[in-house]
């Protein structure tokens, strides 16, 4: 069956959004296909209309916003529970989303029949930092996104190392083919600068969105923070990886 995962840009129509698309097959999930610049909701409407026989997407980006002011309540209770180890929520209501991307993209996913936290066809919305402490074991949030050059880039070389060890995973093993490998890659990361950094880092986010996407179609274990109604999110608790002292060095 056909999977996507989807990091989805704030302000959509002014910054790209990633997507990526995996083949889900007897306990492998396989990277097929990868869109790391995708403009407003349109955009991702087109690349979703593109895979017809689409069984579930995970999407980090608020896709219930009740709320007209403070935070979602899913966000107070996962920030309760990973603010200590830096995975707090960012804030959503609709004061200051008033029309938001990200429910207009799950609204029309419902008319598609892509419905929340259901067993058939579906959308979830995920949060990729606690995802990764919980996945890879990890003491606290991965600092890939913020800081200087150099920081970002030693951020994304940890989570693609990490990213890469789950082609071992007995939970899920994730494959990357070698047309998308050099995502992955030390060096090619090393080379980055700019738009082109920013870029590799949406892609890397995608991938582990539709690796989040899997685990939820194959029923991980994991933990709804809020409701259907209001918002969630979905966090897988398990551990999908063997840590080697190789894998500890890199990091």
């Amino acid at each position: 069956m056909k999977l996507m995962g989807v990091d989805l840009a704030w302000h959509s129509e002014k910054n790209p959004s990633a997507a990526a698309i995996g083949q889900l097959d007897q306990g492998v999930l396989s990277l097929e296909a990868l869109e790391p610049a995708l403009f407003g909701i349109a955009d991702v409407m087109a690349f979703i209309a593109n895979e017809p026989s689409l069984t579930g997407i995970a999407i980090d980006a608020p896709l219930i916003i009740e709320n007209q002011t403070g935070q979602r309540e899913c966000e107070k209770q996962l920030s309760r529970e990973y603010g200590s180890r830096k995975a707090s929520c960012h804030t959503s209501n609709t004061t200051l989303y008033p029309d938001a991307s990200s429910v207009v993209l799950s609204m029309a996913l419902q008319e598609l029949g892509f419905g929340h936290l259901t067993d058939s066809q579906w959308q979830i919305e995920c949060y990729p930092h606690p995802a990764m402490i919980e996945c890879f074991e990890l003491p606290e949030r991965l600092l890939y996104k913020k800081g200087d050059v150099a920081t970002r880039k030693s951020g994304q070389i940890a989570l693609a190392s990490l990213i890469a060890q789950l082609a071992s995973s007995k939970v899920l093993a994730l494959q990357v083919p070698e047309p998308f490998s050099y995502i992955l890659s030390e060096s090619y990361i090393e080379s980055l600068s700019g738009q082109a950094l920013k870029s590799n880092e949406d892609a890397l986010d995608a991938i582990f969105c539709l690796y989040i996407a899997g685990l939820y179609q194959i029923k991980a274990q994991g933990m709804t923070y809020g409701c259907h109604k209001q918002g969630y999110i979905w966090v897988p608790q398990i551990s999908c990886i063997s840590w080697s002292p190789s894998l500890k060095k890199c990091l």
